[in-house]
Formats: C-alpha cells, sequence, structure tokens
C-alpha cells in the first residue's frame, strides 16, 4: 500500500509540475497577446481556467511574476548556449558580441515580455530574491570565469563581468523605448567598445 501510494504522489507531482509549466507558456500568450500590462483576468482567459487555479500553483500575482522571470532566463541562457562555444572564445570582443546578441535577441523577438519583467507590473511587495537580479548576476558569473581565463585576476573579473551584463541590460532598455536602429548596429557598438576596452587594458599590463 505504501508503494502504491508513493506512486500516487509522484505522479501527482509531474502532474503539478506540468500543468505550471502549461500556465506559465498561457501567461507568455498572454503577455503577448494583451502587452506588459497584462491582468490576472486576461491570463486565466488566455489558460482557459480560474484565477483560483492560477493562485492555487503560483500562490499569487508576484508567484506568477516569478515563474515568467524564470522562463524568460531559461530562454535567455538557452540562446548564450546555442551560440557554439561562447564560453571558450579567445576573442574577447566576440565573447560580447555573443552574450549581447543573445540579450537582445529576446528583446527583439518578445519587446512585451520583455517590459514585463524589467517593469515588474504584478509585483506589489517586496521579493526576497529578485529574479531579474539573479539571472544578471549569473551571468556576471559566467563572464567572469572567462575573463580569468584571459588572465584577470578574480576581482578584476567579477567587476568587468558584471559591468558588462549590467552595460547590455541598460543598453537594451533604452533600445527597446526608441528602438530606431537595428539589433546588430546595437550589438556592433556594445562589442566594439568592449573589444577596444579590452585591448587597451591588455597594452597596458
Amino acid at each position: 500500500m505504501k508503494m502504491a501510494t508513493d506512486g500516487r504522489d509522484a505522479r501527482w507531482a509531474e502532474h503539478r509540475v506540468e500543468r505550471r509549466r502549461e500556465l506559465v507558456e498561457s501567461t507568455l500568450r498572454a503577455i503577448r497577446k494583451y502587452g506588459a500590462g497584462v491582468g490576472m483576468d486576461e491570463i486565466a482567459a488566455e489558460a482557459t481556467t480560474s484565477k483560483t487555479v492560477l493562485y492555487r500553483h503560483f500562490g499569487d500575482r508576484a508567484g506568477v511574476y516569478v515563474a515568467v522571470v524564470e522562463k524568460v532566463a531559461e530562454n535567455i541562457l538557452a540562446s548564450l548556449d546555442a551560440a557554439s562555444g561562447w564560453v571558450d572564445r579567445g576573442d574577447l570582443g566576440e565573447l560580447v558580441r555573443e552574450i549581447a546578441d543573445a540579450y537582445l535577441g529576446l528583446v527583439e523577438r518578445d519587446p512585451e515580455i520583455y517590459r514585463f519583467v524589467m517593469n515588474r507590473p504584478m509585483v506589489d511587495r517586496p521579493l526576497s530574491d529578485d529574479p531579474v537580479t539573479g539571472l544578471t548576476n549569473h551571468l556576471g558569473d559566467q563572464v567572469a570565469v572567462v575573463l580569468q581565463r584571459h588572465g584577470y585576476d578574480a576581482d578584476t573579473a567579477v567587476t568587468l563581468g558584471y559591468g558588462l551584463v549590467g552595460f547590455v541590460r541598460a543598453a537594451a532598455a533604452q533600445w527597446i523605448g526608441d528602438p530606431t536602429r537595428t539589433r546588430d548596429e546595437v550589438v556592433t557598438d556594445i562589442s566594439a567598445f568592449f573589444a577596444a576596452a579590452f585591448a587597451a587594458r591588455s597594452l597596458d599590463a
């Protein structure tokens, strides 16, 4: 009997994980359809369910927001992983290009979702762990590791890694507000700026 109970518990846990994934996808569709200011009623309608069900899976509006940000972070990291060998780039300028292109690519494909993430429309209380900061930190840590391979000491690598990611994030925020230039133009400017900075530092070393 214990084994049967454990089996049912496992299947129920799997069902809840899958249902939560489906609700996140429905939320993303609702954001694309209604914009970054989407409401819970619109999300529930897109998911063909009720707000009660949403709250059951996410706890509250902030829980929905956190789940969306986690999915967006997953997509950004997947885009970087798809860039063959980005962490092993010998040319730091090309490394910056890969990061900037992946980040701005998400903005270009899903501008309303990016606005939703950055404007925190569903968060009416402080978050103990800000998922946007978590993504920035994760990328910053990864870049710092690469910079250490290029001879930067650990402290400098962290400073530059976090600074680079913050620079890309700020550039993306400006671009999404006034997208008069192409993505490639913005990416080229970012990579050229950092390539020159890295080259200058190498000459000084």
